[in-house]
């Protein structure tokens, strides 16, 4: 049977980090679930600075400071504070490779809590802001 999509239907929304999301939630408590949970909520700032999202600027430095201020609540290492911080400030500004920059680097430090799929969707975040 064949069936055709109707008209009225909406595109069905992707979650462009799900094995993020999936890591996070089988992680065990403490350091690697936080670290993870933080990486994804930089992550999902950050991607509300291009296409097809592109929420005004407005709206990203909102959102930074509501996730700041969630995050002081987070125990997280150092290095993973600092470039998660850095990625959640960065996620509110208009300069693209700064916010690459930033995504590079807390996939960097979140490096020994990531599986190779989560990696993966942060390598191509970082990608998608240009090289």
């Amino acid at each position: 049977m064949v069936t055709h999509p109707q008209p009225y239907a909406l595109a069905t929304a992707l979650f462009p980090f799900r094995a993020l999301a999936a890591l996070a939630a089988k992680a065990p408590l403490g350091g690697a679930r936080e670290s993870v949970l933080a990486a994804l909520i930089a992550s999902r700032l950050a991607v509300a600075a291009v296409a097809p999202v592109s929420l005004p600027t407005a709206a990203r430095k909102k959102r930074a400071d509501a996730a700041r201020t969630l995050l002081t609540a987070v125990s997280l290492p150092a290095p993973v504070r600092t470039a998660v911080g850095r990625l959640v400030d960065l996620s509110a500004s208009d300069d693209l490779a700064a916010i690459a920059s930033g995504v590079r680097k807390v996939t960097e430090v979140t490096a020994p809590f990531l599986d190779k799929h989560a990696r993966l969707e942060l390598d191509r975040l970082a990608d998608r802001f240009g090289k």
